[in-house]
């Protein structure tokens, strides 16, 4: 963060990637605390949900074929319960450990750039806090991606039962399908952006949102290419687990590659959430600087020192603060 807030616009693709990198070398010992602490269990639980799921899976499957359906009812109707029971427990760890995550790096980038001293017992104290305003902001980001998939799955719906056997119902999926991606890759774009306002700004829930819309304005391609860049690794980590490590394991074939592959694809998947929560932090810079709405340094310092019960936080209704406003604040220690 050797940049000045006030030159963060000309910061393009490769620069904020640079920028983001720079940083987690810069705060080694604390992202490593982090890491550990949160996104190694968030890795964890995403890759454990994929064998999990598909051992599940082929139970289900395997009962539902057996011919004596009489006697494999029983054990079908079981799986499915734990099949739920199992996809509840998963979205719960995601959901907080996610959450926890955004928190805890946002909060920390956001201290070193008031000049505050930063250590994981701070960020640890001021976790609960966020976490509530994270959860109402995700649970409106999480209805807009309901209405989206509900949209384009009634559009998929009206595809199959009319021209999907033609030549052009298949140009019109593929254009469907990439348009769908877009789409998809630009509501992540919001909600990231929205994360970071919840935790550094007054707003959260639907504010948040229409800030984080309001923000990326003028910088939609080079935050659309930053979350697409994302999601094409991610992709790419899932697919060299699933094929060459949890392929041999489903088919019993252990091996000492097949660990060490599944080792591999762990600390990748870990790597890339930290370097993804660290670059949405950095595009949020970025636009604010491109909307000429200077960071109040004593504002945030309140702003953050509220989470830690310093002081009465500035979040709190009638006191909204907002980031891009100057205003005179009391001297705090954070």
């Amino acid at each position: 963060m050797d940049i000045d807030q006030g030159e963060m616009q000309n910061v393009g693709f490769f620069g904020l990637y640079k920028e983001s990198i720079k940083t987690i070398f810069l705060l080694k010992k604390i992202f490593a605390q982090i890491t550990l602490t949160f996104l190694l269990p968030l890795s964890f639980v995403f890759l454990a949900h994929i064998i999990i799921t598909d051992v599940l899976d082929w139970r289900i499957d395997h009962y539902g074929s057996n011919e004596n359906r009489y006697y494999y009812h029983h054990r079908e109707s079981s799986a499915w319960i734990g099949y739920w029971i199992f996809k509840f427990i998963y979205l719960t760890f995601l959901f907080l450990f996610s959450l926890l995550s955004t928190a805890a790096i946002v909060y920390t980038i956001a201290t070193v750039y008031t000049g505050g001293d930063v250590a994981f017992k701070k960020v640890l104290k001021g976790l609960p806090r966020v976490w509530k305003r994270l959860a109402m902001t995700f649970l409106w980001t999480y209805f807009g991606f309901f209405i989206y998939n509900m949209v384009a799955g009634v559009v998929a719906a009206i595809w199959a039962t009319t021209i999907s056997d033609t030549t052009f119902g298949s140009v019109l999926f593929w254009v469907l399908f990439s348009l769908y991606c877009i789409g998809f890759i630009y509501i992540t774009t919001i909600w990231q952006m929205a994360s970071v306002v919840t935790v550094l700004e007054s707003s959260y829930g639907l504010k948040a949102m229409m800030k984080g819309n309001e923000l990326i304005k003028g910088k939609k391609l080079l935050s659309w290419f930053v979350f697409f860049v994302l999601y094409c690794v991610f992709a790419g980590i899932l697919i060299l687990f699933y094929t060459f490590s949890w392929n041999y394991m489903f088919l019993w074939n252990y091996s000492f590659l097949t660990i060490i592959i599944g080792l591999v694809c762990l600390f990748l998947l870990m790597n890339l959430f930290l370097v993804g929560y660290v670059a949405q932090t950095m595009l949020y810079l970025v636009c604010k600087s491109y909307h000429r709405e200077p960071i109040d340094k004593a504002g945030l310092s309140t702003q953050l020192g509220g989470y830690l019960g310093h002081f009465e936080p500035v979040f709190k209704p009638n006191k909204d603060v907002e980031l891009g406003q100057t205003q005179s604040h009391p001297q705090v220690q954070v």
